[in-house]
């Protein structure tokens, strides 16, 4: 298993997420209504709002996953967030980086992963909108596309005052 790379500006982008006061708090349907339409659209039985904090990833909205976290360094959106682009798997099962992966070799069994970054304005990643699923797929051109406009309305999301807030 290749561990989730650290990249040299990773205690700048840590502070841009903890600045957002987002880690740990309470679900919110914008964020849920994000994760089911992407379930739904995909047919993915596994959509995350994954956020990588220094030694973990935190679930703010998930379906089809009952933990809300798991370890940074055998997570696959830790790769995701060095990447420029949605970063795809179509199968971990055959993929040196991830075949002996305990996400992988174990529950939940993660064969196909397509992870696009969450960047904020700084350009730092904070996390990414995740397809999950445990057969291999790939994903067309239009699956793509549609993937960034999610990812993008998600960031839009995160910017804007929690729900409740004045605005």
């Amino acid at each position: 298993m290749l561990a989730a790379p650290i990249p040299d500006y990773d205690s700048e982008r840590l502070t841009i997420l903890r600045e957002m006061l987002i880690l740990d708090t309470p679900p919110e349907q914008r964020f849920d209504r994000i994760v089911q339409f992407a379930s739904r659209e995909f047919l993915m039985p596994t959509v995350l709002i994954s956020l990588v904090d220094q030694n973990r990833q935190w679930f703010k909205a998930r379906v089809g996953l009952d933990v809300c976290e798991t370890a940074r360094d055998i997570s696959f959106c830790g790769h995701a967030i060095v990447q420029p682009d949605i970063f795809v798997v179509e199968d971990a099962r055959a993929d040196a980086r991830f075949a002996d992966n305990p996400l992988v070799t174990q529950p939940p069994y993660i064969v196909f992963y397509a992870g696009a970054p969450l960047a904020m304005p700084s350009g730092f990643v904070i996390g990414t909108l995740c397809l999950i699923d445990y057969k291999p797929r790939t994903l067309d051109a239009t699956e793509l596309a549609i993937l960034v406009s999610l990812r993008d309305l998600l960031v839009e999301e995160l910017l804007a005052p929690p729900e409740g807030a004045d605005a």
